[in-house]
């Protein structure tokens, strides 16, 4: 349904809005890029009274609304194709005072990831989600999609730092769910039913924080291995070693060729190699790290090692791992796929995933890399030159079809961390039973009876 001049001037009663060409392009879309922006216009609320009273003008008029964060998802979960409300958080970015004895820290859904961070940290602690996009996604955003990140394996994921929530449904009303309680056994938590559900039951206004000590030093390790097999090895040596693992993550020679193109920067190592895996760890004892180290390299486990020497160096390290995506993005066009694998079946089921692509699209090239510490693969296929979009469109979304069904064979997860948005809908029973399907589509009618909240999204 269109926005009418009449539905406008209700709006423009709530909050600013906007119809200009530039704000419907910037924010009708998201980090996909396969679906063009189409919003009828842009809503700019700068409190959460002033969003519930946006749903509710919506929500009497049915008029569709979706959410929009930083705008760094990889499903088209941000995505306004077809006229409708975008309503951005932008001007939502409050942060109070850090509560230094409870460790919290309330936050507007606005707020940017880093900041939380620089906020917290002369108080010696952090929120401790941290992802490449740190820098322009919104704390709503990740909670709307339950973002994981870098620090997954030792962290978990955004639901494990969330205390509190105040959210705005799909009929106007305001939720204050949980505050700053450790503690609230009174029934069935509703919090957690907002978390990760892309804002589809409601839309994430503010959120209490909870915050953890950031890790001591951290030593940086970067390494050449011969094939993923030995990357799985690897880990679980790591697994085995005097240190505490704050990321384990691996990516491909494809993946580095696509960095040296683009940033000019290639692994620090003698030769170049199949697979590269990069280890963040809190070692207290240094000695023993380094033995750690020797060993490895005395096993013939690892092709090649090398160990940051200073902040500079590990920074240099990173790079390796967070410039990819944008990389990718750079030096061609990436159809990107984020699952997940039980980390026992990895190896098998990357194997399966080589032959199929072998066998059925050898035009097509896979950039490959992830948290291998908690079983998320990035899967990027890259567009050849030559080929028209449409035409690889097309291409890929039969390839997801087949990858799919590997995945679920291996009894994985179709979406690991960027959840289902527009992208993977088609593939939602792949992973979720009817059973789980039906029931999250009555968790919808009821928190957004005329379902107005990110329509076509998940379902």
């Amino acid at each position: 349904m269109a926005i009418s001049d009449d539905d406008l001037a209700a709006l423009r009663a709530a909050a600013r809005v906007s119809t200009e060409a530039g704000d419907l392009e910037a924010y009708g879309g998201d980090w996909t890029r396969v679906y063009a922006p189409a919003p009828g216009a842009v809503a700019f609320p700068r409190s959460t009274e002033e969003v519930a009273a946006l749903v509710t003008i919506c929500h009497d008029r049915e008029i569709a609304v979706v959410p929009s964060g930083g705008r760094t998802g990889l499903a088209g979960g941000a995505v306004a194709a077809r006229g409708e409300l975008v309503l951005t958080l932008d001007h939502m970015r409050r942060i109070d005072p850090v509560d230094v004895v409870g460790r919290t820290v309330r936050v507007d859904a606005g707020a940017v990831t880093e900041a939380v961070h620089e906020a917290t940290a002369p108080h010696g602690l952090t929120w401790p989600v941290d992802f490449a996009s740190k820098g322009s996604s919104h704390v709503g955003g990740n909670i709307a999609t339950n973002a994981g990140g870098v620090k997954v394996i030792r962290y978990g994921l955004t639901r494990q730092w969330v205390l509190g929530l105040r959210v705005v449904t799909g009929t106007g009303a305001i939720l204050d769910l949980g505050g700053a309680l450790e503690k609230n056994n009174t029934g069935v938590d509703l919090r957690q039913l907002f978390i990760g559900s892309e804002g589809t039951l409601g839309i994430v206004c503010e959120a209490t924080l909870k915050l953890a000590r950031p890790a001591g030093h951290l030593d940086v390790l970067f390494f050449g291995l011969r094939d993923l097999a030995s990357v799985l090895a690897l880990f679980h040596a790591a697994r085995r070693g005097p240190f505490e693992i704050s990321a384990f993550e691996m990516l491909t020679d494809r993946c580095a060729a696509r960095l040296e193109r683009h940033r000019g920067v290639r692994p620090p190592l003698e030769a170049g190699c199949p697979m590269y895996a990069l280890l963040e760890v809190e070692a207290p004892d240094r000695e023993g790290l380094e033995a750690w180290l020797g060993e490895l390299l005395e096993d013939d486990l690892v092709i090649d090692g090398t160990l940051a020497a200073n902040h500079e160096q590990a920074a240099r390290l990173w790079e390796l791992r967070e410039g990819i995506s944008e990389s990718l993005a750079a030096t061609g066009l990436p159809h990107k796929n984020d699952i997940a694998l039980p980390i026992a079946g990895l190896t098998a089921f990357c194997a399966d995933l080589e032959a199929l692509f072998a066998r059925r699209y050898p035009d097509l090239e896979i950039c490959l890399f992830g948290h291998i510490g908690d079983g998320n693969l990035h899967v990027n296929v890259m567009k050849p030159d030559a080929m028209d979009k449409a035409a690889f469109l097309a291409r890929v979304h039969e390839a997801d079809e087949a990858m799919f069904a590997l995945v679920r064979s291996h009894r994985g997860s179709v979406s690991a961390e960027h959840g289902i948005g527009l992208l993977k809908r088609d593939w939602l029973g792949y992973t979720r039973s009817d059973g789980e399907i039906a029931l999250m589509r009555q968790l919808k009618a009821v928190f957004d009876p005329k379902g107005i909240l990110n329509p076509g999204k998940v379902f």
